[in-house]
Formats: structure tokens, C-alpha cells, sequence
């Protein structure tokens, strides 16, 4: 099959799943097994994408020309083939830890849920495989709309403030910030197509000019949680902890800083930033919200909303990275993209499974509990170093090449703020695997055991995954070095 009708099947595939998916509603097992094979269909058929881009083509489909030069379309790059590889293989795995999770607690509206999951993943397919800003916008938004359903879940009080706060943050971005600098990237360019070397490269803009209208991208790019526009993600943690894996690790926010760093490469160009100086700014926003974001993580005894305040911190690392507009910390962004997702699934996996057999949700309620739960907090201690960036852990990899971008390019400043966040990230996730395997169980703790075990089954293969990534980082290395420029 050729690249183009590929990539029609990457779209195709999770939505006619969601059709499927409901109309097995009745039927738990049968809902559930479509559920899994539709995600193990579209793996498939990611990875039957990936022999064409590592050999340096660039698969594509034009789907609808709306005005001469004005189309939604479809092309795969390495950027895009690195993002769709992650969703859809990790789709696979919290899948299988959704069953466990959804039954052993007994949720309502599992077939909503399940539906929305896989519009999810179509929508993501949408954004990671779109040839210009205008397909990229419209599947942006379309991911916030069919996962607006599953923040919202529980239906309380609770679950409805934070639907509120997730919807009105991201579409107010997008609407104030980003569809203005779309449209104001077409009238300067005359066109939206992602092109090497970036589309405005000859557009003529004042350096004042660009910087500005980077500003527009940056903060309308409100799933990559740059400070102040990152209010949207700690509210939505009254989901269940299956959608909070979904939008730390899966879809949302990776969608987020995949933008991020598509916008930088292929609408500015990165010889065209570093020339004009317009970046200049943006490191310092992003070093300010990962430092900042730690803080707070370090401060929160609830654990998701510790979660999730890391995760602001570590998307951050990927807006670092690319501001830096030196190819190894350009290919460092697109594999933190990676590496993040998999320690972060990780972690989520283990707070749901501490709720699900424990029914804890504080750290301050942590002491003792890998006794009970030792494969959850085992896999959560390799999770958590691996976003601090130890050693042979899949987040030292991206790490290390942070170090070495902004070392070769005399990015002292940035130097500092990674280190400084090395060590709040050890901060507040030590502190937790130390409570948890070397302090007595709190007095009246009821007995319990481990999570159901597809969800035990999940959280140890992802946790593995985390420590054996840096040998067998092969295929992420040459998708990040392409979009990095690095030879192979």
C-alpha cells in the first residue's frame, strides 16, 4: 500500500473504531475487544508508515483544496512519524489498563468513554500527520472537543468545573492567539504549507514582527501549558486517571509541544529565528515555567495534581530545547517528546492503581505502601527517575542532549535552569518511592494487594519500556536527529 492511502487508514481506523466501540455498547467484552483491536490496527498501521519516512520520504494526502492554495492535507515527516508512533503504541497499553481501571471501579458511562478514546486518537493522527497549519488547527481543536467528554466524566460538580476551565482555556487561546496568527501567517507568506527552512523565510518580517507573531503561536498553543496558559491542565485531573494518562502522555499535551516544535521548524525556520534574534524571549518563559511548576509540584501533597504540575515543568524542557534553535537540542525536543510520554504513562498508571486498591489519593498517605503494592511502586520509583534524568532511564537520554545543546551553544542560563530542575524534580518524586518502600504502613491502613492486573500489566510494561528506551532508541534517534538535521 502507498503512503497516501496509509495515511487514510490512520484516520480511518480510530474513528470507524469509535463506531464500532459504541455500537458494542451493550456488550462489555465485545466493546473492550474492539476497543483493543482498534488500537493494535492503527500501530500497525503507523509502523507500516515508518520504513517510507526513515527512508526519507514524506508520505502524503490532500483531502479537500477549500481556496487555491488553501487545502486540508495530510504529509508525514519525522517529527510526525516520531508523534503518531508514541499515541498509537501507547494507545495499545492504556487500553488495556482502561479495562482494568473502568471495572475495577466500577465508572459509569464506560461506552462514552471508550468512543471518545478513540476520536481522541483520530484527531491526534490529524495533528501529527498534517501538511499545513491549517489541518493542524482544525485537529487541534477537534482534540479538545472530543476529550472535553472525558475531563468531564464523573459528571459532578467537580468534574463540570473543570470541564469549564479546560474549555474555556484552550479554546480561548486558540481563538485569541493562534487563529490570529495563523491568518496573519498566510497573509504574510501566502501560504500555510510546512515547508524545511519555514514558511515565513521570505515573507520579509521585521525581527519585532516575528517575535511577535511567535508570541501569538507560543501562548495560542495552549496544550503546550506555557505559563499563565496552563490553568486548563491541573483542572482537569477530576478525571478518571485513564484520561490523565491520555492528556500527559498520549494525545493532549503531547499534541501541545509537537506543535510547538513544528511551528518553530516548518512556519519560522530555525536559521531565520536565530538570525532575527526573535526567539530571544522564549527561553526565559520557558525556563521560568519549569522552575516555577516544580515549585509547585514540590509543595502538593495530592498526587495527581504533583503529577501534574511535573508534567507543565516537563513540556517545558521540549519549548526549551527548541528555543534554542541549535540542532541538537532541536532533536533533544522531538525525543523528549518520547520519553516523557512513556515515564509519564507510567506514573499516572501507578496513581490510579494506588486509588484503585487503596483508595488514596495524598503522598502524605504513601508510607509503607510499596510493601503492599511492590510491581506499582516499583514501576512509579522507575517512572520517576527517569523524569529526573538518572541514568539508564529514557528521560537521561533527551537530558543529555539538552545539556549538550545548550553547552555547544553557550546557553549558560539554560545550563543553570536545568540543573536547578534536575534537582526539584528529585525533589518531589524521591521523597515519595523513599515513604513508600522504607517507612512502616500508617496505623489503621486497611489490607489490601495489588490493582486488577491488566492494569498491573500495563504500568510494569511501560515502566520496563522506560528503562530499556536508551538501548533501543534507535529508530527515535534517527526521526528526532532528521528533524534536527544531524546526520544519521
Amino acid at each position: 500500500m502507498s503512503g497516501g492511502p496509509l495515511i487514510a487508514a490512520a484516520l480511518l481506523v480510530p474513528a470507524v473504531g469509535a463506531a464500532l466501540i459504541a455500537a458494542a455498547g451493550r456488550w462489555p467484552n465485545l466493546r473492550e475487544a474492539a476497543t483493543l483491536g482498534t488500537a493494535a490496527l492503527l500501530f500497525a498501521v503507523v509502523l507500516a508508515l515508518l520504513p517510507r519516512v526513515l527512508a526519507g520520504e514524506a508520505p502524503a494526502l490532500e483531502a479537500i483544496e477549500m481556496l487555491p492554495g488553501l487545502s486540508i492535507g495530510f504529509r508525514l515527516e519525522p517529527l510526525g512519524m516520531l508523534f503518531a508512533l508514541v499515541a498509537s503504541g501507547l494507545w495499545i497499553v492504556n487500553s488495556v489498563y482502561s479495562i482494568g481501571y473502568m471495572r475495577g471501579n466500577d465508572e459509569p458511562h464506560q461506552t462514552r468513554f471508550y468512543v471518545c478514546f478513540a476520536l481522541a486518537l483520530a484527531a491526534t493522527m490529524g495533528v501529527a500527520m498534517a501538511a499545513n497549519v491549517l489541518t493542524l488547527f482544525l485537529c487541534y481543536e477537534l482534540l479538545t472537543l472530543v476529550t472535553w467528554p472525558l475531563v468531564t466524566h464523573h459528571g459532578d460538580d467537580a468534574a463540570k468545573s473543570g470541564g469549564r476551565v479546560y474549555l474555556g482555556v484552550l479554546l480561548g487561546s486558540s481563538i485569541a492567539f493562534l487563529l490570529p496568527a495563523m491568518i496573519a501567517t498566510w497573509a504574510a507568506a501566502g501560504t500555510l504549507e510546512f515547508s524545511p527552512g519555514g514558511i515565513l523565510g521570505g515573507a520579509g518580517l521585521s525581527p519585532a514582527a516575528t517575535a511577535g507573531l511567535l508570541a501569538l503561536y507560543m501562548f495560542g498553543i495552549g496544550k503546550a501549558a506555557l505559563m499563565p496558559v496552563h490553568r486548563w491542565l491541573p483542572a482537569a485531573m477530576v478525571a478518571p486517571t485513564p484520561v490523565s494518562a491520555l492528556l500527559h502522555a498520549v494525545a493532549v499535551v503531547k499534541a501541545g509541544v509537537f506543535t510547538v516544535v513544528k511551528v518553530i521548524v516548518y512556519v519560522f525556520g530555525v536559521d531565520e529565528l536565530a538570525a532575527l534574534g526573535s526567539a530571544d524571549w522564549l527561553p526565559v518563559v520557558a525556563g521560568f515555567t519549569i522552575l516555577a511548576a516544580s515549585i509547585v509540584a514540590l509543595r502538593s501533597d495530592n498526587l495527581k495534581r504533583r503529577l501534574a504540575y511535573s508534567t507543565v515543568s516537563q513540556l517545558s524542557y521540549v519549548v526549551l530545547a527548541a528555543a534554542l534553535l541549535v540542532p541538537l537540542s532541536i532533536a533533544a525536543a522531538a525525543l523528549h517528546i518520547a520519553a516523557h510520554a512513556v515515564a509519564k504513562i507510567t506514573l499516572f498508571f501507578a496513581a490510579g492503581a494506588i486509588y484503585t486498591a487503596a483508595g488514596k489519593t495524598e503522598v502524605s498517605q504513601l508510607d509503607g505502601i510499596g510493601r503492599r503494592m511492590p510491581w506499582t511502586m516499583a514501576a512509579f520509583a522507575l517512572g520517576a527517575l527517569s523524569l529526573i534524568g538518572i541514568p539508564p532511564a529514557a528521560g537521561f537520554l533527551s537530558k543529555w542532549m539538552m545539556f549538550q545543546g545548550a553547552a555547544s551553544a553557550g546557553h549558560w542560563p539554560v545550563l543553570a535552569v536545568l540543573s536547578l530542575s534536575t534537582l526539584l524534580n528529585a525533589a518531589y518524586f524521591l521523597p515519595i518511592v523513599h515513604a513508600a518502600f522504607l517507612r512502616p504502613p500508617r496505623e489503621g491502613d486497611a489490607p489490601h494487594g495489588e490493582a486488577p492486573l491488566p492494569m498491573v500489566a500495563a504500568l510494569t510494561f511501560t515502566a520496563a519500556a522506560t528503562l530499556v528506551f536508551p538501548f533501543f532508541a534507535g529508530i527515535p534517534l534517527a526521526l528526532a536527529g532528521a528533524l534536527g538535521g544531524l546526520a544519521p
